[in-house]
């Protein structure tokens, strides 16, 4: 199974360097009951505050473990990667989650970064004259397949009452609609950072996923791990969780601080390929969720909504069949409150 579109680096505990190439790094055993090997982690370029503890290594100095960190374009890739058992644990969103676990990935969610606002928006090309929604109808909009961006195009047009049919939906991972933007082969895009900033600097927004949310069909930004991974290194997931929920709680405590820091608006754009300039815009594009509500949500809530998303796109002919339940795929029992 391809995994394409991704590169690699090594973070070898407090070691910030980049590698072209992915280390396969063996270390010696040490107490405790988790596994030593390096971590294999997939992560896309969605801004959230968490990316600064990666730039400063934080998850390799907190967990003593070696880990390497490998940037993929779309969910799709990356359930790609874990599914061949290159990966160990995923950065994803809650649509190509609803069509791995339909698929019986062996995979759970353990941590919700976030519900998605602004920072994932439908921007059309202002030289495309589509000034309405009803303006899309036969007209070339390129969208990540089975990605939250392409949910929530779906859910868009069914809101605004426009059959998809009508509209040249095309498959593109977001460096390819770049260079079809700038080359103008398409006239929309439904997409994230940094490709939603580059093409809104020559394009308009006509619905974020924010209002897409409040139409009722809200996506979320999420970490999945291996099953056979996790219940061999809960404290790993305990760690990366906490170190997770620290960040984004410390930009959720006092955004106007986080953002006056330069230097985190600096990593952020390392890590994700961002203007730092856009970073604090795109930061508060996201409602980031507390522990307590991550806790609450994982309970329950959350299956429900992965088998809500999976209905959905089973009426678009994107999957297949939906399961009756999708409990065993959902966990909260990494997450603390103190």
């Amino acid at each position: 199974m391809s995994i394409g579109g991704s590169y690699a680096y090594t973070q070898a505990n407090s070691s910030s360097s980049k590698n072209s190439e992915q280390k396969t790094i063996n270390v010696g055993k040490r107490a405790g009951s988790d596994d030593v090997s390096a971590v294999n982690i997939a992560y896309q370029t969605g801004i959230d505050p968490s990316k600064v503890a990666q730039a400063d290594s934080t998850y390799e100095k907190v967990t003593t473990r070696d880990i390497n960190w490998r940037k993929f374009d779309t969910g799709a890739d990356v359930i790609a990667a874990i599914s061949s058992g290159s990966i160990d644990i995923g950065n994803i969103g809650s649509s190509p989650l609803a069509a791995a676990t339909t698929k019986n990935v062996p995979i759970e969610v353990f941590l919700v970064t976030s519900e998605i606002g602004a920072a994932e928006s439908l921007v059309a090309k202002n030289s495309s004259n589509i000034k309405s929604p009803q303006d899309l109808i036969g007209k070339k909009v390129a969208v990540p397949f089975v990605s939250t961006t392409h949910f929530s195009l779906l859910a868009a047009l069914k809101h605004w009452k426009i059959d998809a049919s009508q509209v040249d939906i095309i498959n593109l991972r977001p460096p390819e609609i770049s260079a079809a933007w700038e080359r103008g082969d398409i006239d929309a895009t439904y997409v994230w950072e940094p490709t939603l900033s580059k093409a809104s600097s020559s394009g308009h927004v006509l619905a974020s996923s924010k209002q897409v949310a409040e139409w009722g069909s809200p996506t979320y930004d999420l970490w999945v791990v291996r099953k056979d991974f996790a219940k061999q290194n809960p404290e790993f997931l305990k760690q990366f969780v906490k170190i997770s929920t620290d960040a984004t709680g410390k930009y959720s405590q006092d955004p106007k601080a986080f953002v006056s820091n330069q230097s985190n608006l600096q990593k952020i754009a390392q890590i994700t390929g961002s203007k730092p300039t856009d970073v604090a815009h795109l930061l508060a594009g996201n409602h980031y969720l507390t522990p307590n509500e991550q806790i609450t949500l994982l309970q329950k809530p959350f299956a429900d909504n992965i088998r809500q998303t999976a209905e959905f796109l089973k009426t678009q002919g994107t999957i297949e069949k939906v399961l009756p339940n999708y409990g065993a795929f959902v966990t909260n029992k990494y997450l603390t409150t103190n």
